[in-house]
């Protein structure tokens, strides 16, 4: 006679959800749950191996509240629960915080036997099994709530939310959780808008593999896949062919492959890319379509306009070329940063700055700032070997680079080329407009040079109550030096005048 076999502790877990929970919304309302086969796999993960931390990050619409919901429950009244033990969930905001109390204490009302032992508090919302006394509590921003826990479990709910790489609630209740034994961490989240942030910088961490008890479930979308095709929706979405609305996704594809201005929302949401939700500048798929590399006789044969910003002398100076050639604009970008600290730089930005400057897409300057008279003999060098027409420039440090043109040896007439472009909606909106409509319309040739499309990918802009616009940064720590001159150079062939075979053209773009 044959023996049962012994389930392991994640099996006894998945049982368990299976026999007392139900699901709590949507078209099998009131039904069992039937945990899909990646839901499973997950909860093998987490519990039948030490697990410190377990991140899960996939895009919307994939169960990830309602997984969150059987954890709780679990630890609450299930087989991991301890006696008198504390479970909190935290949020960036109250409403968030709301959605996963709100999910538990409907399965917990929808089961016979999960509410014969659970009381729902809805007012606090709080969970409380008195028998075991095992108390859930769901959370908000409000971090000073947080010291004094000391929580078996800590669910951590859209952590994408946070921006930048440190959340005061996340550390309280991380540092809390060290008074227990075996704490677990729960992170459950579509990914954050750029690797600076902290659930980005979680994610990296986990997939480097230092520590084994940190583990990630990461589905993303390949950035250079086709946004809106449906194997790349697949890949980060487990549940599109389970339980997802292909409908809706789809609809929502097509709005964003229709309207540029969502589709770095779409990206973010739903494909789970790094990309910052509200819209940059311009779309990836629009700055893609421009990838073609710039032709180099444009620059010897059409008129070249320069744009200089000098930001701080340890941050990145940049020169861009726009030579304005046969109905298009042909882009070339000249990054400076100091070689002393590069690699520190690199780290705190985390971009590969250091490989850049390796590959030849970034200079790096003896020092430990920029050498301006290194920029200024550079400067000099491009206007000897192109048809150099005018440059602009923000003032800010300006005075520096024009006394270091003059050591130089610089000319006057060279000099009399430079203009100041003013870092104002007034001033800079003219440029912004010509630059998108050249954009949009496919006469934009930048060769999809790294640092350039980084900054393109950092920039957004910001609008004055009258509508007009200039470039400002997403974060902190996203470089946008090589956007803002580019926009300088637009700025000063706007202003400075583009050849008249352009003028029609130009005008249509205005």
């Amino acid at each position: 006679m044959g023996t049962a076999r012994k389930l392991t502790r994640a099996g006894r877990n998945i049982a368990w959800i299976e026999a007392y929970c139900r699901v709590p919304e949507g078209r099998l309302v009131g039904r069992p749950v039937k945990l899909s086969p990646d839901q499973k796999r997950w909860l093998h993960r987490i519990y039948d191996s030490p697990t410190r931390t377990f991140i899960l990050s996939m895009g919307r619409k994939n169960a990830k509240t309602a997984f969150s919901a059987f954890i709780l429950l679990l630890h609450l009244c299930g087989p991991e629960v301890k006696p008198n033990s504390q479970i909190l969930s935290a949020a960036q905001s109250q409403d968030q915080a709301a959605v996963l109390f709100d999910l538990a204490a409907k399965m917990v009302r929808m089961s016979q036997e999960l509410s014969a032992c659970v009381i729902v508090r809805d007012t606090l919302k709080q969970l409380v099994c008195p028998e075991l006394g095992a108390v859930y509590k769901a959370m908000s921003a409000e971090a000073a709530t947080a010291y004094g826990k000391s929580p078996v479990l800590v669910i951590h709910d859209e952590l994408g939310q946070v921006r930048g790489p440190r959340s005061q609630l996340y550390e309280a209740l991380e540092t809390a959780s060290a008074a227990q034994e075996e704490p677990l961490s729960i992170v459950i989240s579509t990914q954050a808008a750029s690797d600076a942030d902290l659930l980005s910088v979680l994610i990296d961490d986990a997939l480097s593999g230092a520590d084994p008890r940190i583990k990630v479930e990461l589905y993303v979308a390949p950035l250079d896949a086709d946004p809106f095709d449906e194997d790349t929706i697949r890949k980060a979405n487990p549940h599109y062919d389970v339980f997802m609305n292909k409908v809706e996704v789809q609809r929502q594809a097509s709005d964003a492959k229709r309207m540029p201005s969502m589709e770095a929302g779409y990206r973010n949401l739903v494909l789970n890319q790094r990309v910052e939700a509200t819209s940059p500048f311009v779309s990836l798929s629009v700055w893609k379509a421009n990838g073609k590399a710039p032709l180099d006789e444009a620059f010897a044969e059409g008129d070249v306009y320069a744009g200089i910003d000098l930001s701080a002398r340890t941050d990145l100076t940049a020169v861009v070329l726009a030579a304005r050639y046969r109905g298009e604009w042909h882009i070339r970008p000249y990054c400076f940063t100091p070689l002393q600290g590069l690699h520190e730089r690199a780290r705190r930005d985390r971009k590969p700055y250091d490989v850049w400057v390796e590959q030849g897409h970034l200079i790096a300057t003896p020092g430990g700032t920029v050498d301006y008279d290194y920029v200024a003999e550079f400067l000099m060098g491009l206007s000897a070997s192109t048809n150099w027409t005018a440059a602009g420039y923000d003032r800010w440090r300006m005075d520096i680079l024009l006394a270091a043109l003059q050591r130089q040896g610089a000319g006057e007439t060279f000099l009399e080329t430079f203009h100041q472009v003013a870092q104002t909606t007034k001033s800079m909106d003219p440029a912004l407009d010509l630059m998108e409509g050249e954009l949009m319309e496919g006469r934009v040739r930048h060769g999809m040079h790294p640092v350039l499309t980084m900054c393109a990918a950092n920039a957004r802009v910001h609008r004055d109550s009258s509508g007009g616009r200039k470039f400002e940064k997403a974060t902190q720590t996203g470089r946008i030096d090589a956007m803002s001159a580019l926009g300088n150079a637009f700025s000063v062939a706007v202003s400075t005048g583009v050849r008249e075979a352009d003028a029609q053209l130009t005008a249509e773009v205005w």
